[in-house]
């Protein structure tokens, strides 16, 4: 167990000053209706640089500084008072990326989903750190042959393409699906379109190893979106039809406006890339006339987690490929640069502390 006063190192970044740093704070203790966990695993996302990068700010956190981490996997070390049975000390854990407000309209309601919800990492501290807090209605029991590294990155990196795919834009057998973008989010999106029976997938990226690896996926045929004739090559693909489904997972703008252009009739568009450019539809009577449509899309509800951490139980996804390094808690800032600079082209780096 945890000393009344102990401490611990967790990735904090200023909200004020955006000043990121790896430091010694206290160890928390469970507040009722919370377990403490010991982090095993903790993923590295693009959005921690946006926050980083002040690219956007917390929108409900009024803390002077906040731990990073929504992507988080461990052992629970204590529970506090009025914790459910179903939760116990020593037990193998993966944690929701967020949290329902308890005040929206909906909550106090009782009704799914949330109007307001709070996103861990970001809102309230999250898991680059020796150990986390979180309430009992967002751990999720994850089985003995998951490892915790597959686990933690399963709640955003697996259930944000994953809720795109399924819900927002509901993939039907046989449906055409173009990827922007296939780093981490776009990569599981090739295996989970794979997964629902999509036909042909098509992965765009112009990193030629990126798109290699995305055939390796499961993908179909692989793009470069800077090709001259690239629009002819994706007509080709898909039988002169267009897609039915267009993900931009690499949240650019110059992706939507080459994915609008990509579309079928009544073709979709998913925004699941997060990006501060503007949208443009140059020909928005054809758009209409099209019948085509633009979804946006964010994370992921709590059932997306629990489906996934089913079929990678029982070996339906395998996302052993997906750990591009495993890097010290104490060198976070590296995970940070490396991931930045795209050192590896990495799908998710792991912060193991």
């Amino acid at each position: 167990m945890v000393g009344v006063t102990a401490t611990m190192l967790a990735g904090r970044l200023d909200l004020t000053t955006k000043r990121f740093a790896v430091e010694e704070v206290p160890v928390p203790d469970p507040a009722p209706n919370e377990v403490l966990v010991a982090v095993r695993a903790s993923g590295v996302c693009l959005s921690d640089l946006h926050l980083i990068g002040g690219v956007f700010t917390p929108a409900h956190n009024s803390a002077p500084a906040v731990t990073l981490g929504h992507e988080v996997a461990g052992v629970i070390e204590a529970v506090g008072a009025d914790v459910p049975d179903r939760l116990r000390v020593g037990q193998r854990v993966a944690l929701q990326a967020g949290q329902s407000c308890g005040r929206c309209d909906n909550c106090v309601r009782g009704l799914n989903p949330c109007l307001n919800v709070l996103t861990r990492g970001v809102d309230y501290d999250g898991g680059w750190a020796e150990y986390t807090v979180a309430r009992h209605d967002t751990v999720v029991p994850i089985p003995g042959n998951l490892p915790f590294e597959q686990a933690a990155i399963i709640p955003d990196a697996v259930s944000t393409p994953y809720a795109a795919i399924v819900t927002t834009a509901q993939v039907r057998v046989g449906e055409s699906a173009g990827v922007w973008g296939t780093g981490g989010l776009g990569t599981h999106a090739v295996q989970i379109l794979r997964l629902v029976g999509s036909a042909p997938i098509i992965a765009i990226d112009p990193n030629q190893a990126a798109r290699e690896r995305a055939l390796g996926f499961g993908a179909d045929t692989a793009l470069d979106p800077l090709a001259e004739d690239f629009a002819e090559q994706l007509r080709a693909a898909t039988g002169g039809k267009g897609l039915d489904h267009a993900f931009d997972f690499a949240g650019a703008g110059a992706a939507r406006k080459q994915a609008v252009k990509s579309l079928s009739r009544k073709g979709k568009l998913v925004l699941a890339g997060l990006t501060p450019e503007r949208l443009e539809v140059s020909d928005s009577i054809g758009f209409c006339y099209e019948l085509q449509q633009v979804l946006g899309h964010y994370g992921s509800l709590p059932q997306h987690v629990e489906d996934l951490i089913g079929l990678a139980g029982h070996g339906r996804l395998d996302f052993s490929r997906s750990i591009t390094d495993r890097i010290p808690l104490a060198e976070a800032d590296r995970a940070v640069k490396q991931l930045h600079d795209k050192v590896g082209d990495p799908i998710r780096l792991v912060l193991t502390p």
